[in-house]
C-alpha cells in the first residue's frame, strides 16, 4: 500500500499518495485546477502554467508537476493565482488565430472553455502575431501553426506513445513552433497519418483533411450509384457527437442517418472484416502447414503498415498480403456487387466512414485498385459524418433503428470486434482453430487478447498437441517493442496483431475528440470497446466462416479462400520507404 501524506488545499485536509502531484491531490479533494498542456500519462511537463498554485514558495508552481509533501499548504484560488492564470491565458490568446466561429473545434475547444472559465472578457496584450503557412499537403492531417498554443501534447503522443517522431519543437522563445524535421511537409516525413496528434490537440491546430464536399457532390450526382460502408468502431463513438454517453451503441441510428443523407445503399464494413478473416486465416494456416514466413502480422491498420514500411522493411514479408477490410469490401463492391446488381463499376462511388485518418492515405495507394478503379473513392472520419448529419438537420438521437442493406448487409460478431485491440486476433482464432481442428469449437472468447495492456500474449493448444502462439500490440510504441523482440530472436510467435492506435480503432485518429478533463478521468478506449463486445455477444453468428453471406460470396464469385480471383481482388503488396523525402511522399 502506498505511503500517504497529509496536506491542505484551500483549507481542506487531504490525504494523497506520496509521490503524487498537487493536481492529483486536488482531484481527490474535489477541487478542480484548470489545465491546458496536461494530459494524464501523455504530457505531464508543466509547460503552459495555467495550473499554477500558491505553495508558499517565492513563485507560483505548476500543480501538474509539483509533488505533495507532508504538511504542504496549497492555495488554488486567490487573487494572485487567478490573475497569474488570466495573464498567461491572455498572452496565449494574443498570439492565437481567433477565428473561433469558423474553426473546426468551435464548441469543443479547451482554450475556448478556459477563456469562459477564467472570465477572460478582453485581451490586454496586443503584441506581434505569428503568421505561418498552413501545411495541408498530407492526405490525412492538416497542421495550422497559427492556432497552436505550444502545449506539446502532439509531440508527446507522436514521440513517446507512437515512437514516430514526425514533429518536434523548433526555434526558441516567441519564435518557437511545432514543426517537422527540416520544416518539411508532413507528407514528406515518416508520419504514418494515425491522427493521434489530432485527438490530443486542445485547439484547432491539427485536424483531418476534410472530404465532406466530395461526398456531398457525389450524392448530388444522378449518374453515380453512391454506397457507404461503416467501420465497427464508428457505431460506438458517433453518439458522443450528439451528447450520448461514451461507448453507446448507435448502429441502427447510424444506418438510419446515412439513409437520410441520401446514400443508395448502406453497408457494414464488418462484412469486409469477415472476408478478411477468411483470407487471413487461410493465409496463416498455409504458412503454418507449408513452412511459410512466420510470424504472420496483420495488415488491417494502414498507419501500422506505413510504420512498418519506414521502420521495419526487413519484416515486410511477414505482413499478411490481405487488404484491410475497408479496401477488401470496396473491391468486392466494384466487382461482385456491381455484377450482381448489373451496375457499371465506373458508376459505383464507394464512401467509407472510418475511425481513422490513415484510411484517407490508404485509399490513394495505387496498389489498391484491383478492379481498375480505386477500391474506395472517399474515406471520411466519424467526426466528418457527424458534421454531415448536423448540416443536414437530422435529429440523430431520436432516429429509429434501421438495418444495413442487402445483399451485403450481414456480418458476424467476429467482424464487429475488429474495432478493439485484440479483436482481429480473437476473430481470426475463432476461425483458424475451427479449421485446424476440423470441428465447431464452443470456446470462442479469447479474453487473454482483450484489454488495454500494451502487449498481450496468448497460447492456444489444439487437440493434436500443436500450440499457436499469438501476440497483440496496440500503439506504435508497443509495436516497436514487440517487433524488436521478434527481430532480435527474443520471442517467437505464429501470429501477431498490430493496431497503430492505442486501444485499436475505437481510439482512432478520426474518432470524436474528448477533452483532457474527460480523458484524464475515463478510459475512453475501454468504454467504446465494451460497446463492440456487447454487440458481438448479442449476435447469433459470431464466427466469420459461419456467416452465410460470406459463404455465398465464395460460392457465387470467389471460389474459395486464397483462390486466384481472391488474390487478384483482396490481396496486395507493400514496399520499403527507407529514403525520405522522396519515398515518403510516394502514395
Amino acid at each position: 500500500m502506498s505511503e500517504m501524506v497529509t496536506l491542505t488545499i484551500d483549507g481542506v485536509e487531504v490525504k494523497a499518495p506520496a509521490g503524487s502531484t498537487v493536481l492529483e491531490a486536488a482531484k481527490l479533494a474535489g477541487i478542480r485546477i484548470p489545465t491546458l498542456c496536461y494530459l494524464k500519462g501523455i504530457n505531464e511537463i508543466g509547460a503552459c502554467r495555467i495550473c499554477v498554485v500558491d505553495v508558499g514558495a517565492r513563485s507560483l508552481q505548476a500543480a501538474c508537476v509539483y509533488p505533495v509533501s507532508e504538511g504542504l499548504k496549497v492555495v488554488t484560488n486567490s487573487p494572485k493565482v487567478r490573475e497569474a492564470r488570466k495573464v498567461t491565458l491572455e498572452l496565449i490568446l494574443s498570439n492565437h488565430e481567433r477565428t473561433c466561429l469558423t474553426c473546426v473545434r468551435s464548441g469543443n475547444c479547451e482554450l475556448q472553455q478556459l477563456a469562459n472559465e477564467l472570465n477572460v472578457g478582453e485581451i490586454r496584450f496586443d503584441g506581434e502575431r505569428t503568421d505561418l503557412p498552413v501545411d495541408d499537403l498530407s492526405p490525412s492531417v492538416v497542421r495550422d501553426p497559427n492556432k497552436c498554443v505550444l502545449c506539446r501534447r502532439c509531440i508527446s503522443v507522436c514521440n513517446n506513445v507512437q515512437s514516430v517522431a514526425a514533429i518536434g519543437t523548433a526555434e526558441r522563445g516567441f519564435k518557437t513552433v511545432i514543426a517537422s524535421p527540416f520544416n518539411m511537409a508532413l507528407k514528406d516525413t515518416p508520419c504514418v497519418n494515425c491522427g493521434q496528434c489530432i485527438n490530443v490537440c486542445p485547439v484547432g491546430a491539427l485536424r483531418e483533411k476534410s472530404s465532406i464536399e466530395k461526398v456531398w457532390d457525389a450524392l448530388a450526382n444522378p449518374d453515380l450509384h453512391v454506397v457507404v460502408q461503416t467501420a465497427p468502431a464508428v457505431r460506438v463513438a458517433i453518439g458522443e457527437e450528439f451528447g450520448l454517453p461514451i461507448g453507446t451503441r448507435c448502429t441502427g441510428k447510424m444506418v438510419a442517418a446515412l439513409k437520410r443523407l441520401g446514400f443508395d445503399k448502406v453497408f457494414d464494413t464488418d462484412t469486409g472484416a469477415d472476408l478478411t478473416i477468411m483470407e487471413e486465416g487461410n493465409e496463416l494456416i498455409q504458412r503454418i502447414k507449408n513452412g511459410g514466413k512466420l510470424p504472420m502480422i496483420t495488415s488491417c491498420s494502414p498507419g501500422w503498415i506505413k510504420f512498418c514500411e519506414h521502420n521495419y522493411p526487413d519484416l515486410l514479408d511477414n505482413l499478411s498480403t490481405c487488404k484491410s477490410p475497408q479496401n477488401m469490401f470496396g473491391a468486392l463492391l466494384k466487382s461482385y456487387y456491381a455484377e450482381k446488381m448489373g451496375i457499371d463499376p465506373s458508376k459505383i462511388f464507394v464512401v467509407s466512414v472510418m475511425p481513422c485518418t490513415a484510411k484517407k492515405f490508404e485509399i490513394q495507394r495505387p496498389e489498391l485498385a484491383s478492379t481498375g478503379y480505386p477500391d474506395v473513392d472517399v474515406s471520411i472520419t466519424t467526426r466528418e459524418l457527424a458534421r454531415m448529419i448536423k448540416e443536414a438537420g437530422i435529429d440523430f438521437v431520436n432516429l429509429p433503428d434501421e438495418e444495413f442493406d442487402d445483399p451485403m448487409g450481414e456480418a458476424s460478431g467476429a467482424g464487429v470486434i475488429f474495432g478493439a485491440t485484440g479483436g482481429v486476433m480473437e476473430a481470426a482464432l475463432r476461425t483458424v482453430v475451427d479449421k485446424l481442428t476440423g470441428r465447431d469449437n464452443d470456446n470462442i472468447e479469447y479474453k487473454e487478447v482483450r484489454g488495454e495492456e500494451g502487449i498481450k500474449v496468448a497460447e492456444v493448444t489444439l487437440p493434436d498437441g500443436m500450440t499457436i502462439r499469438a501476440a497483440v500490440a496496440h500503439g506504435l510504441g508497443n509495436a516497436r517493442k514487440l517487433l524488436d523482440q521478434v527481430r532480435n530472436g527474443e520471442a517467437q510467435y505464429h501470429f501477431i496483431e498490430i493496431m497503430a492506435c492505442p486501444g485499436g480503432c475505437v481510439n482512432g485518429g478520426g474518432q470524436p475528440i474528448q477533452p483532457a478533463r474527460v480523458r484524464n478521468t475515463i478510459d475512453i478506449r475501454t468504454e467504446r470497446a465494451k460497446g463492440l463486445y456487447s454487440e458481438d455477444e448479442a449476435m447469433t453468428i459470431r464466427k466469420s466462416h459461419k456467416n452465410p453471406r460470406i459463404q455465398k460470396i465464395y460460392e457465387e464469385f470467389l471460389g474459395e479462400p486464397g483462390s486466384h480471383k481472391a488474390h487478384e481482388l483482396l490481396h496486395t503488396h507493400y514496399y520499403a520507404r527507407e529514403n525520405y523525402p522522396e519515398e515518403c511522399s510516394r502514395i
